[in-house]
């Protein structure tokens, strides 16, 4: 199946809210679990999860640090909930990397390791004063 035709079924399935297939879970990803979850620890990632398409139906996985597996919906809505306001946003550019993967029949597998939204504030070099300021006198 084309890339495009897999990005317009992924969209419906990730972004609209579509239904998924249990029965594609367990027919390509449920065997995978154990492997991904051990890349998962290797990789010290919080989450991994897995997008597959075949035959115009869309199944997903998400598995956690404590090896929770949640499939289909329940991924998608945890998946969500993990990312709040981005998860569309990250979703509309994923999906053109998933279909790729998807198109060229290879299940996209992605660990995600999340970051501190907030840099560290900046401290001075000395914390009694603030840094001098020498300002010099222009030559004329």
């Amino acid at each position: 199946m084309k890339s495009t035709r897999i990005a317009a079924l992924l969209r419906q399935a990730l972004i609209e809210d579509g239904t998924m297939a249990q029965s594609l879970y367990e027919y390509e990803l449920e065997e995978h679990i154990d492997y991904w979850y051990e890349g998962l620890k290797a990789d010290r990632d919080e989450y991994v999860f897995a997008v597959t398409e075949n035959s115009g139906h869309v199944a997903m996985v998400l598995i956690l640090a404590d090896k929770t597996v949640l499939v289909n919906e329940a991924a998608r809505a945890k998946l969500s909930e993990f990312w709040e306001s981005n998860y569309t946003i990250n979703m509309k550019r994923l999906i053109p990397l998933i279909a790729e993967d998807l198109a060229d029949d290879t299940i996209f597998v992605n660990g995600v390791r999340t970051i501190d939204p907030k840099p560290p504030k900046r401290t001075r070099r000395n914390d009694s004063k603030p840094p001098k300021r020498i300002w010099g006198k222009a030559k004329s």
